[in-house]
Order: structure tokens, then sequence, then C-alpha cells
């Protein structure tokens, strides 16, 4: 009986897994099903370099370059503030914080975690986006910062819970034989524990951009959407996120709009594919 209840559930298991894979590739199979249709009106090279985006003029111009560069000009802002203070907080609640301190710590993370995107957006545009605006002396604080601030806030619960799984992962004896050597505890820390976990840590991160690069409704509130090539991080911009949410709901199905924003959603999956994809690989690297 206890055999048979094992190979049940190692079954079950095997089932949940391939029916995991099998709805993602459905999802792909219909976003190219119905995104890869505007290539019939638009070759792939001005779509993804056309630097205007006006879906609903006569003729329809489709160019999402302003938008990915907009994602990415985000998402770099988000990674330069999220990832140092997310690596740093990790190594504080692994190897510095006393144990009830952490857990309190940890608690408060996976707490930061739970917020929903749509209230950090408003809050962004109660708090971040007039201090912005105030700050810099701009016209509107709704810029490619505050979407930068916002989404990197977002990102260093992913950051730091991975990044801390990772420190924690690693035998004691290190930090121990290092200690014994004469090493101080940073020393320990820098030298040592860091290197040890660096595959778990870079998973952390690119994780942490795979949230960033995804997310819709707080960069859809305070980065301005303005479908623009961004020449500054002050300015206005829009995502590819933003774009769909803000458009999808009025675009005539079956138009080259509405078809274009389904490419745009199979340029998001790659990106996404390849960062979770490139995640993976690190966190299973093995050091020979």
């Amino acid at each position: 009986m206890r055999k048979f209840k094992e190979f049940l559930i190692e079954k079950l298991i095997l089932i949940c897994g391939l029916a995991s894979i099998f709805f993602v590739v459905l999802i792909f199979l219909f976003l190219l099903k119905e995104g890869l249709a505007v290539f019939k009106t638009v070759s792939p090279a001005k779509f993804l370099l056309g630097s205007k985006w006006y879906p609903i003029s006569e003729p329809p111009q489709l160019g999402i370059l302003p938008l990915i560069l907009g994602s990415l000009l985000v998402t770099l802002g988000a990674a330069v503030i999220s990832i140092p203070i997310g690596v740093a907080s990790a190594i504080y609640i692994a190897e510095v914080a006393p144990l009830k301190l952490k857990e309190i710590l940890k608690a408060g993370i996976e707490l930061l975690a739970a917020i929903p995107s749509v209230v950090l957006g408003f809050i962004g545009m109660v708090t971040l986006v007039p201090w912005v605006k105030n700050i810099f002396h701009l016209p509107t604080g709704l810029t490619a910062l505050s979407g930068s601030i916002m989404l990197a806030f977002m990102a260093m619960p992913t950051i730091v819970s991975i990044a801390e799984d990772a420190l924690y992962s690693i035998p004691k004896s290190y930090k121990e034989g290092a200690l014994a050597l004469g090493a101080t505890r940073w020393q320990a820390i820098w030298r040592v524990m860091l290197p040890a976990a660096s595959s778990g840590i870079l998973a952390a991160v690119m994780l942490g951009l795979g949230r960033v690069i995804g997310e819709t409704m707080a960069v859809m509130m305070i980065t301005g959407n303005a479908a623009v090539i961004p020449h500054s991080i002050l300015q206005p911009t829009r995502t590819l996120t933003a774009t769909i949410a803000a458009e999808m709901g009025e675009a005539v199905v079956g138009s080259e709009h509405y078809f274009a924003l389904f490419a745009i959603g199979i340029v998001l999956f790659v990106i996404s594919f390849g960062i979770n994809v490139t995640a993976d690989i690190f966190l299973h690297k093995r050091k020979w």
C-alpha cells in the first residue's frame, strides 16, 4: 500500500510538471498565432526598430523601439538601485543580524513582497512623483526615474530572499575555516561566503530583474506613458507591459493594432524566458 501511494504521488507530480510545460507552450503558440499576423503589413525590422508608435494613425506606425528602450531604461535604473541594496541586505540578514532580528526582517521582506503592485503604484503617485518633481525641478515627476525607484522597491524582496537562502545554504565549515585561519568576519564574508554563493546570488538578481521587466501597473501609473525614445532617465517614458495594459481594451479585434499588441507580448515572453533560463543556468551551475 505504501509503495502504491508513493507511486501515485510521483505520477501526480510528474503530471503537474508536464501540465505546466504544456500550458506555457500553449500560451506561446497562442501569442505566435495572434502576433505574427502583424508582420503581413510591417516587417520585423521596422516593427522592432521603428521609432514611432502611432497604432491608430492612417497608416498605422508600429515601431516599438521607444517601448523597448523605455523598458530597458527603467529596468537598468531599477537594477542599479536594487542589486547593491538587496545583496547587502541579504548579507546582513544571513551573516550579521541577531537571530531574533533576522526572523523579524525575513517576515517583513515576505510581507513587502505581498503588497499588490497597484497599491505601490498609487503610493508612488502620491509620494514619490512629487518628490522627484521638486528635487530635480521638472515639469512633471512622472519619469523613468520614478518608475526605476518603485520597481527597485518591488524587486528587492525577491533578490533579498533568494540571495539570503543562497548564503544560508553554504556549509558553515567554510566560514569557520576562514575564521580559524585568521580572517576577520568581513574577510570571511567577502572572500569566502560570497564567492561560494555567487551562483545563487546571480540567480536572485536575474529573477528580481524578471519581476521588474514584467511589471505593469506600477510603471503604467508613474512613468508618464510617453511613447517616445527616452534621452534621459528624467523624461517620461513607456514600457512594453504598460502599452499592452493601456491599449488592449481599446484595440479593435483583428486590427493591425490588435496584432501588434500580441507581437509585443511575444517580445516580452522571449525576454522573460531568457532571463529565467539564465537564472536557472546560474542556479544549477557546477564548478569543475
